[in-house]
């Protein structure tokens, strides 16, 4: 499970401030606990080759609660616009406060002095370096001017949020963390040693070819292919794991992910407003093709892009440079041809794609610790996760109103679905839904061949849809044409009448269709191959 959101900001409180010498460090929200101590690190080694202790005290526990207080503090102060006392703020995530505290003071080009006793701590014994390095949640860093302490304690207090002054901001660019419990320096350095340029790593990597046998399609019914692509988990209904919860908390909800009055889960993308007034707003999508990854790494990168633009395309968009993206890597980092593969990833979609679209990629997280190990019965047992990209992309969008949804609309008449095949024709099935199912992998994965089409493709859906020219929109993905077309009909109750024919046209043999014998002994059974190529196939395109 992956989880994210968005936000937004004004423009005058996008930069952080410098802090003067002297300015106090504090932090702000809940106590520290021997909890996320190999926290990041952790994630990324394989699952089995740790103690017990340090996968339980690795796991972080989330208190929601707490990040309300704290966000309601912040929320009071960026409020006051110019007279805002947080000059500086930082998240504490990886590596605790011993990576939030220096980074502030480094962005400002300062050093400083903390006193590890002022941090709050809800666990009584912990050391020093259990103190500064754990990964506890909801807790901010910040610097503030002195004189706003009164101003600042006074939000704090009326939130019920715990906040510490832990340290001051100092003109020498040394860290020190003293411990007066002890009469210790626990930590005592430059901040370049801690935070400049460490020498880069380097890997000696090699690739791993595969050689996968083709998708047989040979005696492949139609009918059960289409009842075991829909029971697919991943192409079902996955309502049971949406209205666990509420959808619309804030009451800037436009689009989630129910669709239509017979509320079918098939929204391609989520978007709210900025506020309570005005249809200015925000979209955001998901794009994942992990599977692709067994056959080609890289491929399977550019479809996580290629996926999520697809899907953010139902939002209306000014300009594809203004879609901003994060990317969550993961992979098995050690493990024959995996760090090669995870090499090649970033450089299709880091160094050719995004470059090419126009778009950025300012986020990211990774995890290279797919690998999980244990023995049964004496024998050591293992499982490797291919190369796993998952995009999420976010938008600013200029008007809330017209958000396309996947609905087949009823009342207008005869209308007519369009497919804008991004695939070009090459129906490629490699690590399909339809695959998987028919218990088969194959050798070609659908891939991104050209970012000028997917760009051009976006600025046409923009342009029909701001003229008011499209009905419904759906992207192609998991499960292909035939599922894309089930949602679509699915969410508007409607039947669809589909012509084929352009999609199963066998050019190779086009002089075969003049004589009617050699057009029913010799093409049929290829007929029936391309049928189900155009219908599950993943290739993008809605």
């Amino acid at each position: 499970m992956i989880a994210g959101g968005i936000g937004n900001i004004s423009d005058k409180l996008t930069k952080k401030n410098d802090l003067p010498v002297g300015s106090l460090l504090i932090q702000l929200g809940g106590p520290g606990m021997r909890i996320g101590m190999g926290g990041s690190a952790a994630s990324s080694m394989a699952t089995g080759t740790n103690t017990a202790d340090l996968d339980f005290d690795s796991v972080q526990r989330g208190n929601p609660e707490m990040e309300r207080r704290a966000q309601e503090v912040i929320n009071s102060c960026w409020q006051l616009g110019e007279n805002n006392p947080i000059l500086s703020i930082h998240d504490v995530g990886a590596g605790g406060l011993s990576n939030a505290f220096p980074e502030i003071t480094n962005d400002a080009k300062r050093g400083a002095l903390f006193d590890l006793r002022k941090v709050p701590l809800e666990e009584s014994g912990m050391a020093p370096k259990e103190i500064w390095s754990n990964e506890s949640q909801e807790r901010y860093v910040l610097g503030i001017a002195p004189e706003s302490l009164e101003l600042f304690r006074h939000f704090c207090e009326r939130e019920r949020c715990p906040f510490a002054v832990v340290g001051t901001a100092t003109e020498e660019r040394q860290l020190r963390v003293i411990d007066p419990l002890n009469d210790t320096s626990p930590v005592d350095m430059p901040m370049n040693v801690l935070l400049g340029k460490p020498p880069k790593m380097h890997r000696d990597v090699v690739h791993v070819s595969n050689d996968f046998p083709k998708i047989d399609l040979t005696g492949i019914d139609l009918q059960v292919a289409a009842e075991r692509v829909l029971s697919l988990p991943t192409v079902a209904d996955k309502s049971f794991l949406i209205t666990i919860g509420d959808r619309t908390v804030g009451a800037t909800s436009v689009r989630d992910q129910m669709v239509g009055p017979w509320q079918v889960p098939v929204a391609d993308c989520a978007v709210t407003t900025m506020s309570l007034e005005g249809y200015l707003g925000e979209a955001m999508s998901m794009g994942e093709r992990t599977p692709l990854a067994v056959i080609d790494a890289a491929a399977s990168g550019r479809m996580a892009v290629g996926e999520a633009i697809t899907n953010i395309a139902a939002a209306p968009i000014r300009d594809i440079s203004d879609i901003k993206l994060s990317a969550n890597w993961m992979a098995a980092c050690g493990q024959p041809g995996q760090d090669a593969a995870l090499f090649d990833t970033v450089k299709a979609v880091g160094m050719e794609l995004c470059p090419a679209l126009g778009i950025s990629i300012p986020v990211g997280k990774d995890s290279l610790s797919m690998r999980t190990t244990w023995k049964d019965e004496g024998q050591s047992k293992a499982v490797t996760s291919p190369v796993s990209l998952i995009i999420s992309a976010f938008s600013p969008v200029y008007d809330v109103r017209k958000s396309l949804t996947p609905q087949i609309r009823l009342d207008q008449g005869d209308t007519s679905l369009i497919l804008i095949d991004l695939g070009r024709g090459k129906n490629r099935l490699g690590a399909s839904c339809f695959a998987q199912v028919m218990q088969q992998l194959g050798n070609d994965s659908p891939d991104v061949d050209s970012a000028e089409d997917l760009k051009a493709f976006f600025n046409a859906i923009q342009k029909l849809n701001s003229d008011g020219k499209l009905l419904a929109y759906h992207d192609r993905s998991d499960g292909g044409l035939y599922a894309s077309l089930c949602e679509m009909a699915f969410a508007g109750r409607a039947g669809l009448s589909v012509n084929l024919d352009i999609l199963t046209m066998d050019s190779e043999h086009a002089a075969d269709q003049g004589d009617a014998k050699n057009w029913a002994t010799q093409v049929s059974e290829r007929r029936n191959d391309m049928t189900l190529r155009a219908l599950f196939n993943e290739e993008l395109g809605p």
